[in-house]
């Protein structure tokens, strides 16, 4: 059974930082790849970062850029996400997902690239 499982999300004021983790199981991490993806109230899901090892591939929305920092270690079958100098405009339910179509996308319509999908981290950042 494929699963991932996200944590490291919580609450933390403007300027500060968090690392979230994304841990799978059940297929061969390392082809696949794996996107952040975050979703605020009221807004549609977006992407934020994704990774690919075997592609070589790393990517970031603008918004994140500078920012945010992507990295896995396959060993572990985890991907985290770094994210430093939070905004408020970063608060959203953060999600990992996993595709296997080779593309490291994350503009319109990405979502429908990501086969699996975690239950989301929860990111609040106070002002």
């Amino acid at each position: 059974e494929v699963q991932l499982q996200a944590s490291g999300g919580g609450l933390v004021q403007a300027g500060g930082f968090l690392l979230l983790s994304c841990t799978a199981s059940g297929f061969t991490f390392d082809d696949n790849v794996i996107g952040w993806f975050r979703q605020a109230p009221g807004k549609e899901r977006e992407g934020a970062s994704c990774t690919s090892s075997t592609y070589g591939s790393i990517n970031y929305v603008d918004s994140v850029k500078g920012r945010f920092t992507i990295s896995s270690d396959n060993a572990k079958n985890t991907v985290y996400l770094q994210m430093n100098s939070l905004k408020p405009e970063d608060t959203a339910v953060y999600y990992c997902a996993a595709s296997d179509s080779g593309s490291c996308y994350l503009g319109s319509g990405a979502v429908y690239l990501y086969d699996y999908w975690g239950q989301g981290t929860l990111v609040t950042v106070s002002s």
